[in-house]
């Protein structure tokens, strides 16, 4: 039996409402009509200016692997304060972060659509300039969507950069310090297990991420996002299924994740592809001190992501009450 939602909605949740659908158009299906877009007027009376847009992105191609091109404008829209309170999203600042240090905030968990990420790090909604002052975040996104015309301008915008080691040293080899490069650590493959309860994490083979902190001396600070699997359910795909087998496959080859996630409707909250009001709980840890190491050597590199997921561990046990979790629950690592 289907549940239409009341038609006495109050008009601030109907814009919520909104401004999360506009999210996920912006996620599932901007870029495809950004790219028909350009074809299109390629093709019109118009080509001229897609040519010219053609040279531009030919001068411009370095920019998202060179710290982006940030609008505070754009983070500031009023849009993001309606997504942050669909869940809502908060964001807590355990320690203040020296504005002249360079870091790395691993993120977890990935999540299906990684929301608590974007709302945190990509709008102004949550306060980030304002608890973490000095401070520019930047979130890693794969290199293919930077690829896309129009899109590419849109998504740099909010500080989205590419995810491509050359923009993650730029980044962190900033003298002066100040830039914030934010990782989903467990990555597309997380995202396959993202569903409500879940709190196993992708990270045994995840130390690229430690890698770089050592090259650059960028220090290290664990983040965990409670909540974020709570968004969305998903098709059961368990390891072995012939379904995560071929999700496995098509990852391997595109390198971009396809869950079969749904959730509620606009109109109603049996179906759809809405997410679930649950509020997003983002704690920002400790930073861990790293020292520079240009050629790190494996017993490092395995010592650092030891220390890194304990502090990961005790961050979580320390902050899960707060959001409802029970002493039984602890993480997963694999």
């Amino acid at each position: 039996m289907i549940r239409f939602a009341p038609l006495n909605v109050p008009l601030r949740r109907r814009l919520q409402t909104a401004a999360v659908l506009q999210w996920l158009f912006s996620f599932l299906g901007l870029a495809q009509c950004c790219l028909a877009a350009f074809v299109l007027l390629s093709v019109s009376t118009w080509w001229m200016a897609a040519l010219l847009y053609v040279g531009w992105l030919w001068l411009d191609q370095d920019t998202p692997s060179r710290g982006g091109r940030r609008s505070h404008w754009i983070r500031s829209w009023s849009v993001w304060e309606y997504f942050r309170d669909y869940f809502p999203v908060k964001l807590v600042k355990t320690v203040d972060l020296d504005p002249n240090k360079n870091y790395i905030f691993g993120f977890h968990p990935h999540g299906v659509l990684v929301a608590g990420a974007f709302c945190n790090f990509c709008t102004e909604s949550t306060g980030f300039s304002s608890l973490f002052p000095g401070l520019k975040s930047h979130l890693l996104m794969l290199p293919f969507w930077f690829r896309v015309p129009l899109f590419r301008d849109y998504i740099m915008s909010g500080g989205l950069v590419s995810s491509s080691k050359s923009s993650l040293s730029y980044l962190l080899s900033r003298p002066q310090g100040g830039n914030v490069a934010v990782i989903a650590v467990g990555g597309a493959p997380e995202s396959l297990d993202a569903r409500p309860g879940a709190l196993t994490l992708q990270v045994h083979n995840r130390k690229g991420f430690i890698k770089m902190a050592l090259r650059h001396g960028a220090q290290l600070v664990p983040v965990f996002s409670f909540g974020e699997n709570e968004l969305f359910d998903q098709i059961q795909n368990p390891t072995g299924s012939p379904l995560r087998t071929l999700q496995d496959r098509l990852q391997s080859i595109m390198g971009v994740a396809l869950p079969l996630f749904h959730a509620r409707g606009v109109f109603q909250y049996s179906f759809g592809l809405m997410p679930y009001r649950k509020p997003i709980l983002t704690v920002v840890g400790a930073p861990i001190c790293v020292l520079p190491s240009p050629n790190p050597s494996s017993e490092d590199i395995d010592s650092l992501h030891k220390v890194y997921f304990d502090r990961l561990s005790e961050l979580f046990e320390q902050h899960k009450h707060i959001y409802g979790l029970q002493e039984h629950q602890h993480l997963t690592f694999i």
